[in-house]
C-alpha cells in the first residue's frame, strides 16, 4: 500500500492557524502534512530535514520574513514547491514572492476545496493564484516601470521609514531589525534607486507616492 504523494509541510506563526489547515489537508487521501513550524528559520531546518513536495508558508513571520524565507528555500532546495498562504495581496508583496520563486499565492479567506487544488498544483510545479494576487500581478504588468519597483517589500519598508524622516537606530527599532542590517538595508535602496543620499531617495518616495498622503 503506498502513501500519499503529496507530503506538506507547514510554517506559520499562528498554531492555530496549522492546525486547520492540517485538518482540512489531511481529509485527502494524497495529501500528508508531515511538518511544522512557527518562523522562516524553523521552516529551513525542517524543510531540509524531511524534503517535503510543498511549503505552504505564510509572509509574515517573526524573524525571517516570509520573502526571506522563500528566497533561502529555493537556493538550498531548487525543485521545492512554495505555496504562500496569507492575509494580504499587495501588489508588491505578490510580486516579490513570485519572483522569489513562490509558485502558488493563496488568501486565507480561500475556500476548502482552492486550498487542496493550489496545493496539488503547486506539487506538480504549476502556478495557483488568487485572483485577487492575479490582479496585483497584471496591474503592475500594465504600469509603467518605475525604480521603487526594483525594491524588495523589506527594502520598501525600509524607505517609506527614511522617507518619514526616521534614523537607522529608529527604523531597526521599528523592523525589529539591527542597525547594522538597517544600513545594509539603505545602501542597498540608494543603489537600486540611483541616488546619492537618504534626501534624493526621500524625495523620490515621496514623489512616487510611496509614502502615505504623498502627491
Amino acid at each position: 500500500m503506498t502513501g500519499p504523494s503529496v507530503r506538506v509541510l507547514l510554517a506559520d506563526d499562528h498554531s492555530v492557524v496549522r492546525e486547520g489547515i492540517r485538518s482540512l489537508l489531511e481529509q485527502c487521501d494524497d495529501i500528508a502534512v508531515v511538518g511544522e513550524a512557527s518562523d522562516g528559520q524553523g521552516a529551513l531546518t525542517e524543510a531540509e530535514r524531511l524534503r517535503p513536495d510543498v511549503v505552504l508558508l505564510d509572509m509574515k513571520m517573526p524573524g525571517m520574513s516570509g520573502l526571506e524565507t522563500i528566497v533561502a528555500l529555493k537556493q538550498r532546495m531548487p525543485t521545492i514547491g512554495l505555496l504562500v498562504f496569507t492575509s494580504f495581496a499587495e501588489e508588491s508583496q505578490v510580486r516579490d514572492a513570485v519572483n522569489a520563486g513562490a509558485l502558488g499565492y493563496l488568501l486565507k479567506d480561500a475556500l476548502r476545496e482552492d486550498l487542496i487544488r493550489a496545493v496539488r498544483a503547486v506539487a506538480d510545479g504549476q502556478a495557483w493564484l488568487h485572483p485577487r494576487a492575479q490582479r496585483q500581478i497584471l496591474d503592475w504588468l500594465r504600469r509603467p516601470a518605475s525604480p521603487i519597483d526594483q525594491l524588495t517589500s523589506r527594502e520598501r519598508d525600509v524607505l517609506m521609514l527614511l522617507a518619514q524622516g526616521l534614523s537607522n537606530k529608529e527604523i531597526a527599532r521599528r523592523l525589529a531589525l539591527s542597525e547594522g542590517t538597517i544600513k545594509g538595508y539603505v545602501s542597498q535602496v540608494l543603489e537600486k534607486l540611483g541616488v546619492n543620499d537618504r534626501t534624493q531617495a526621500a524625495l523620490l518616495a515621496h514623489k512616487t507616492g510611496l509614502v502615505a498622503g504623498a502627491r
